[in-house]
């Protein structure tokens, strides 16, 4: 799930990356605004959700995939749109355009 803040002074939004997986240990972000390093997700106990927020510059899109346990891919099921990759399977796309 994303959810995104935009500010009234700055040209960057706020998007929060928020993913949920039974048998998730470990939650890593990789995308492109990381030059697909992965980011640490944190896990938040009471949530029971893994949680990640980063500054992103407005009107622009991304790529973005979920790192469960070191092996397994998966994409945002709420992304705002999905894009085929190099690999055989799909990237999620976060949008940043103000509404």
């Amino acid at each position: 799930m994303l959810s995104k803040r935009f500010f009234k002074t700055k040209d960057e939004t706020e998007v929060t990356f928020v993913f949920q997986h039974p048998d998730a240990e470990e939650v890593q972000l990789v995308a492109e605004f990381t030059d697909w390093q992965p980011v640490p997700m944190k896990f938040n106990k009471k949530e029971q959700q893994f949680k990640c927020k980063q500054r992103l510059p407005v009107d622009k899109q991304f790529h973005f995939r979920y790192l469960i346990n070191g092996c397994v891919w998966d994409n945002d099921h709420q992304a705002d749109d999905y894009i085929a990759n190099s690999y055989g399977s799909d990237n999620s796309i976060v949008n940043t355009q103000r509404l």
